[in-house]
Formats: structure tokens, C-alpha cells, sequence
């Protein structure tokens, strides 16, 4: 993107993507200082010009290492589904290689499946780190479940990404009876009992199907479910959704220090984290 009418495109679509309150858009004049200083400003463009995606990402250390980090990609609702984000994320990839950039991070909502399908399985990134409440609160509509996000990692040097993966992702076979963790199961709600105002587990398995980890030694796997589509959940009880919210973040917080996420797979009704514990 280079013209001044395609960044200002990209700020309206962060308006319409996040909602006309939104105070943290990315205003035009950082999209333009950031696309001369080699950052990158992507956009998706239809036949007649109309904007329908853009990747938008900085460039710096991390760790010691010069990196890249992605801090936005948005597609219109009227446009997903059509490999636009997929192909966007490519390339910055391109992007990136050519300027001697080799790793790239951003972040996601543990919750929503499709972006860990497209993140973890289609582009082959995995997580590096879990951070509660990440961006705090928020004013964008899309935030009302609270913030919490996985950082993930992307090497950039692969000449291949990966394909779609089976309907059953790879790793779950290797361990055919990991412990399910999802609302409901003991030790899973926060706050824990405290009557009407907990989250609610209806409509999930019940909690003695839904063992809390023995006292002994930790299992070798443990599959943390989520919704197929949290937007779905959240239309229909903002309550069930934070269930969902309060599960996952008592899981990642409690075993992500000792294991690493292997494998997403996206079922009918659910989806599911594999972790598996790190070697």
C-alpha cells in the first residue's frame, strides 16, 4: 500500500473490524511512517479497488533477535473464508524474507478457532507464550470477553507452509486418552462457586467426565477445548462465553509452564488444544 487513499481505506476498516468507538486505531500517518521505515502495510484489493483485507506489522528486536511483529489483520466479514487472510499473512512472509527478517510474532484469541486453525495449522506457527488480559481492557466491541492472547511464533525461513491439515489433526492419535479440560471441569470456573453470578457450564459434559489432574504425576496430554465459533456462543449467553473465557485461561495459566501446544483440531461443535508436556 502506498497511495493515501488505500491507508485511509485501512483505517476505516479497523473502524468497521473493531467497532466506531475503537480508540486503538492505528491512525494514518503511523501506516504511512511505518510503510517507508520497511514495515509492512498489506492490503487485500478487489477488482473494483475496495479494500477487503490488510496485514499491518513493526519491525524490532525481540529477545535479542531482529523480528517482526504483526499487530493487525483484518478482512472484511463478506470476504473471509476465501484464503484472504492466509494469502495476506504470505506476503508479509515475502515481505519480510526480503529485507532479512527470519521470525515473526503476533498475537490471538485463544477462543476463536478459526484464527488458531489459520495461525497453528495452516501457516504452521506455534505458541510461544500465553499472556492473561494481554491489552487490558478495551473499548472495541469484539473485546468484551476480556483480552487474553497467545503470542505466537513464525520462522520465517521455510520455503513451505503447511497444507490442510486431516479432519483429525495430527498428534491427537499419539494420545488417545488425554485429559479433557473445558467448562465444568473442577478447578476449570473462576470464580470457583460462587453461586449465580459464576459462569455457567450448561450445555457442556458434566464435571465428573471431566477429571481435575491427579495429585500424582501430571498426564502426558491434556486436551483444552473450545467452541467451533465463540461469536455464536456469545450472541447466545455472554455467561457460557465467559465460562469458556475463565476455562481456558485457568488451563493455560496452570500447565503451559510444563507443556507445550502440539496440535489444534477443529471438530463439528468444538475445537481442541493438545499439550503435551514439553521434554
Amino acid at each position: 500500500m502506498r497511495a493515501r487513499e488505500e491507508f485511509i481505506a485501512c483505517v476505516e476498516l479497523q473502524r468497521d473490524t473493531w467497532g466506531r468507538s475503537f480508540s486503538d486505531v492505528v491512525p494514518l500517518s503511523m501506516l504511512q511512517i511505518t510503510a517507508r521505515m520497511k514495515g509492512v502495510v498489506t492490503g487485500a484489493f478487489a477488482s473494483d479497488g475496495a479494500l477487503l483485507g490488510f496485514v499491518y506489522g513493526v519491525t524490532g528486536l525481540r529477545r535479542g533477535e531482529l523480528a517482526h511483529w504483526s499487530h493487525m489483520l483484518a478482512v472484511r466479514p463478506e470476504a473471509r473464508d476465501r484464503g484472504i487472510g492466509r494469502r495476506l499473512k504470505l506476503a508479509q512472509k515475502e515481505e519480510l524474507r526480503a529485507v532479512g527478517v527470519r521470525t515473526m510474532y503476533w498475537t490471538y484469541d485463544p477462543l476463536v478457532a478459526r484464527n488458531a486453525h489459520l495461525n497453528l495449522n495452516l501457516l504452521g506457527a506455534e505458541v510461544d507464550e500465553f499472556v492473561p488480559n494481554m491489552y487490558g481492557e478495551s473499548d472495541s466491541l469484539l473485546h468484551q470477553l476480556g483480552t487474553d492472547r497467545f503470542i505466537v511464533r513464525w520462522d520465517l525461513t521455510g520455503e513451505a507452509t503447511p497444507s490442510r491439515p486431516p479432519p483429525h489433526a495430527p498428534g491427537l492419535a499419539s494420545h488417545p486418552a488425554p485429559l479433557l479440560w473445558a467448562p465444568g471441569t473442577p478447578g476449570a470456573e473462576w470464580p470457583p462457586n460462587e453461586g449465580a453470578d459464576a459462569p455457567s457450564s450448561a450445555g457442556h459434559p458434566p464435571a465428573a467426565d471431566q477429571p481435575s489432574p491427579p495429585a500424582g504425576d501430571p498426564p502426558d496430554a491434556i486436551a483444552v477445548r473450545i467452541p467451533r465459533d465463540i461469536e455464536v456462543v456469545e450472541a447466545r449467553s455472554v455467561r457460557e462465553a465467559l465460562a469458556w473465557r475463565h476455562s481456558t485461561r485457568a488451563a493455560f495459566v496452570r500447565f503451559l509452564p510444563l507443556y507445550r501446544i502440539r496440535a489444534f483440531t477443529r471438530g463439528d461443535r468444538h475445537g481442541a488444544y493438545l499439550l503435551a508436556r514439553a521434554p
